[in-house]
């Protein structure tokens, strides 16, 4: 729950009135993104009307580094809007009572959540059947429809790409060991379920546990995550490196044509694990001969043209809600970054990923995987058990929360503040060059 002055904050800017006929009112939700860090980060959106701040403005209120400079920037953003009714903006500043809670403990936590982590076979068995079925009877009957010339079939692709991304999540299980209780069984159904998804399991299983180990960690990029960059490495950069990480963070690349060229190409070969071993060249030369043999079923009932009409769409869509779901995870103003000397592997997992919150029925189709703070803290909680987790613990509910229509706005966010520690877009990473807040050496 948020504390008392937040509170207040939040019904001092409900109450606020909005000049103009379609803007009757301001509802603000002020929450605290981590307890450690004393950050406070106040979202204002429309009630009543179709009134919004600008980026910029909300930036400066992502970015306060406290309660203080939080009311100070709502104060100045509203008056240059006519809003003159917040004359006790800062009364309560230091009127906080003794009922505020205590500061989230992550290994505390990390153990308390030791109780979730056993899997249940039945429901695994259960979750399994009623991902795998749907999925396989769905691509056949769009596959069916469109060889007898009902092309408008086609527009259920991405609804067989959603059981596909669920697919994917139950894999991502079996990476943890979370979805069945034996290493092996864990290891073996993962590879089956990596024809489906083109995903070489031994490969991305290593790559995703580097992920894991090193999230937050600045001198730790590089594996499993989407490339992020300072503001000092992006200004220090050259023209020509600077257009490519702006084109390689623009959305129509991260959540188009990477996707694509990371499930289609990419997942072919063993990528930056040519020298691991043989164990890798194995699960990628081993799922490409065995999505091969699968392909061929759909391919003799319904031909080339038809197979590549329904499972290209079918898992370009999985694989970019899925992009797209991983990008929220850990790209937000409040995300936790550091240098290794001051990296902290619970700090980072806990305030370094987001929730996102979205309606039960993608909350399924997505595995519950945007309850991801508690995912990184304990990765051997079996995927449906993630929302007993906030049954037990709601006050995980309120800690770098987002709705899927907040967090589209941080697909704007691309470079990492190290002096504010927030991330900035391109925009703010300039201004702040122009400010000398970031001088090059």
């Amino acid at each position: 729950m948020p504390r008392q002055p937040e509170r207040q904050l939040s019904a001092i800017l409900r109450d606020a009135p909005i000049p103009g006929p379609t803007a009757k009112s301001i509802s603000s939700r002020v929450a605290f993104s981590s307890p450690n860090s004393g950050w406070y980060a106040l979202a204002a959106s429309t009630a009543k009307g179709r009134f919004a701040c600008s980026g910029f403005a909300v930036h400066r209120i992502f970015a306060a580094k406290n309660l203080q400079t939080c009311v100070t920037t709502v104060a100045e953003v509203f008056s240059g809007l006519g809003v003159h009714a917040i004359e006790h903006q800062t009364s309560f500043i230091d009127s906080r009572d003794n009922t505020d809670p205590a500061p989230i403990d992550p290994r505390r936590l990390m153990r308390d959540l030791q109780a979730f982590r056993d899997p249940r076979p039945s429901r695994s068995a259960w979750e399994l059947a009623i991902t795998l079925i749907p999925f396989v009877i769905l691509f056949a009957l769009i596959a069916s429809a469109a060889a007898a010339g009902h092309y408008f079939a086609l527009g259920a692709t991405p609804l067989a790409g959603l059981f596909l991304l669920r697919l994917f999540i139950i894999q991502h299980d079996c990476g943890h060991g979370a979805f069945l209780r034996s290493r092996k069984g864990n290891d073996w159904l993962g590879r089956a379920l990596g024809v489906l998804t083109l995903t070489p399991y031994d490969c991305w299983r290593r790559s995703h546990a580097l992920h894991h180990a090193a999230t937050g960690n600045l001198d730790a990029r590089g594996f499993g995550d989407v490339d992020t960059l300072t503001v000092r490495e992006y200004l220090e950069r050259g023209p020509m490196r600077r257009f490519l990480y702006r084109l390689y963070r623009h959305p129509v690349v991260l959540l188009g044509f990477g996707p694509a060229y990371l499930f289609l190409l990419r997942h072919r070969l063993p990528i930056g694990l040519m020298k691991e071993g043989p164990i890798y060249w194995g699960s990628a030369i081993a799922t490409n001969l065995a999505t091969a043999l699968i392909l061929a079923i759909p391919v003799w009932l319904w031909g080339v043209g038809v197979t590549a009409m329904v499972f290209f769409p079918v898992l370009i869509s999985a694989a970019s809600m899925g992009v797209w779901l991983f990008y929220v995870q850990h790209q937000f103003p409040e995300a936790h970054w550091d240098h290794a000397a001051d990296w902290s592997f619970h700090d980072a997992a806990l305030h370094g990923s987001s929730y996102l919150d979205l309606p039960p029925i993608l909350s399924w189709f997505t595995g519950y995987i945007g309850i991801h703070h508690v995912h990184h803290l304990a990765s051997r909680i079996p995927f449906y058990r993630l929302p007993e987790v906030l049954e037990k613990h709601s006050y995980l509910r309120d800690l770098n929360r987002f709705t899927a229509l907040e967090a589209w706005s941080t697909m704007r966010l691309a470079l990492w503040d190290e002096g504010e520690r927030v991330l900035v877009s391109f925009r703010e990473a300039f201004r702040i060059r122009n400010e000398n807040r970031a001088p090059l050496l």
